[in-house]
């Protein structure tokens, strides 16, 4: 279980975080509208949320 969390879950987690934090940063420096930015950052926010508890829940598996 923890090899699956180590080697696939985390790393497509924070994957996630980066693909929308980039996009919601190329969609600011194209000078893109403001609320598509907004909903980015937003599940930017989501998304960290979810990789940390994904992270935490590795941290716990491989010390069981």
């Amino acid at each position: 279980m923890s090899d699956f969390l180590s080697v696939y879950a985390v790393p497509l987690a924070i994957g996630a975080v980066a693909v929308a934090l980039i996009l919601g940063l190329v969609n600011m420096a194209r000078g893109g509208s403001a609320n598509r930015s907004q909903q980015l950052m937003r599940w930017r926010v989501g998304l960290q949320f979810l990789a940390i508890i994904v992270i935490m829940i590795t941290v716990w598996a491989m010390g069981s």
